[in-house]
């Protein structure tokens, strides 16, 4: 029995969800997104909100109903407010800058990385130690930030690298004389 999926997923005012076939649309303030509606899963729709049941009592019908109405969520909150994740950079001589559809990052490298900011993602660098990724798709905004923080992940010696805001990088001891 799943605790997260037994709640219907409430509706903001301005916010509206339909199915198409085998999809659900919510449309917000700031966009519409889409899910691929699962077989096992029934989704109802009234003025409460959205909520997601199993269709059947399989144990996979199960496994997947609380994800389902996660991700349900996901959509209503990003349609909303949208999701932000922020990156800081450590490291001497590391920065960053985002141009355009570009963000242009210096890492220690030889050369300069560019990153391409996919559609419907905003990457912002309030200054040259920070990036902020912002959109309405979750999975979207996460993937980017993972996709730039694989450039230089914080070694545990002088915590040099990139990482994200509220992350506690483990420190190890240097060499004792």
């Amino acid at each position: 029995m799943s605790r997260i999926g037994k709640r219907p997923v409430p509706l903001p005012a301005g916010v509206t969800a339909t199915t198409e076939g085998q999809i659900l649309s919510v449309k917000g303030p700031k966009g519409t997104l889409t899910l691929q509606m699962r077989d096992e899963i029934s989704y109802d729709i009234s003025e409460d909100g959205i909520s997601v049941q199993p269709a059947n009592g399989t144990k996979q019908a199960r496994a997947f109903w609380g994800m389902q109405r996660t991700l349900v969520q996901n959509l209503v909150t990003g349609v909303t407010e949208g999701f932000t994740k922020v990156l800081e950079i450590t490291g001497v001589g590391y920065r960053a800058n985002a141009q355009g559809k570009t963000l242009k990052l210096q890492l220690g490298y030889s050369h300069d990385v560019n990153v391409a900011v996919p559609d419907g993602l905003e990457v912002k660098t309030p200054d040259q130690t920070t990036v902020e990724i912002s959109g309405i798709d979750r999975q979207k905004v996460g993937q980017l930030a993972a996709e730039i923080r694989r450039w230089r992940k914080p070694e545990p010696y002088k915590g040099k690298g990139i990482k994200y805001r509220g992350e506690y990088i483990f420190r190890k001891e240097g060499k004792k004389k």
